[in-house]
């Protein structure tokens, strides 16, 4: 599944306004229900020249991918990334895993059936 990107003022405001807001250690994520899993990068000029600034938004975009066939419901998310000296993959990819566990937006795939999909008992062998 391909996530969707926020790009219009009015959906970004929408989040902002409306969101819940999650934070974490190296990161703060606002979500907001939506129909289909979107996402959007904020990172302003305090955080350093545009290389810097574009690498922050690549591993964000990266860490958001590698989680995001998971998300259960679709929502849409605005990640802000708080000031540091170094960025890396590994605690962003970390950050961004616990605070959806915590939100409860992680789909559990081994102990819960969703919307019409039967669990699979080990004893018939299905």
């Amino acid at each position: 599944m391909r996530y969707l990107r926020l790009k219009k003022k009015k959906d970004l405001i929408k989040v902002l306004k409306a969101g819940k807001r999650a934070h974490c250690r190296s990161l703060t994520v606002v979500y907001f229900p939506s129909d289909a899993v979107r996402m959007a990068v904020c990172v302003g000029k305090k955080y350093g020249k545009s290389v810097k600034r574009n690498r922050i938004k690549r591993l964000l975009r990266e860490a958001f991918r590698t989680t995001e066939g998971s998300v259960f419901p679709a929502c849409s998310f605005l990640l802000i990334p708080k000031e540091a000296e170094e960025y890396s993959y590994d605690v962003f990819r970390r950050d961004l895993t616990c605070i959806l566990k915590r939100e409860k937006l992680l789909e559990d795939k081994g102990s819960v059936a969703h919307k019409g999909q039967p669990e699979v008992s080990e004893k018939n062998g299905l």
